[in-house]
């Protein structure tokens, strides 16, 4: 019985295409994270934004409310509310649809292999 002595090194036996397939995808899917979180971290700054002005218009409200003397000043300041407060759903709605397509425009990438980047 001959005695082996030689050892195979753990990449020894894989031919360097293969790894080099492996480093590509492996790369190309922490890209891809990466441009997934910065993605999902834009829009909540947004919706961050979006609170702190949703709670300024409250605010407001309450403000000129208090300071009204007359039922057509409260109603006016109501109507103003409702206004802008409509005003910011609509813009909410622009947000919401233009953060799922940028999300889905970046999976869609990810998925094809390719680096689709946000504009």
């Amino acid at each position: 019985m001959a005695n082996r002595t030689t050892e195979m090194k753990p990449f020894e036996a894989v031919p360097e295409q293969v790894l080099q397939f492996g480093k590509e995808r492996t790369d190309a899917m922490l890209n891809a994270q990466k441009e997934m979180l910065e993605a999902f971290q834009d829009a909540g700054r947004t919706w961050a934004a979006r609170m702190e002005s949703e709670l300024k218009l409250w605010s407001d409200f309450a403000a000129k409310l208090t300071a009204s003397r007359t039922l057509p000043e409260g109603m006016k300041a109501y109507g103003d509310c409702v206004t802008q407060r409509m005003q910011m759903v609509a813009e909410d709605g622009r947000h919401l649809f233009d953060d799922a397509q940028k999300l889905w425009t970046k999976l869609a990438g990810s998925l094809n292999g390719h680096n689709a980047k946000l504009q």
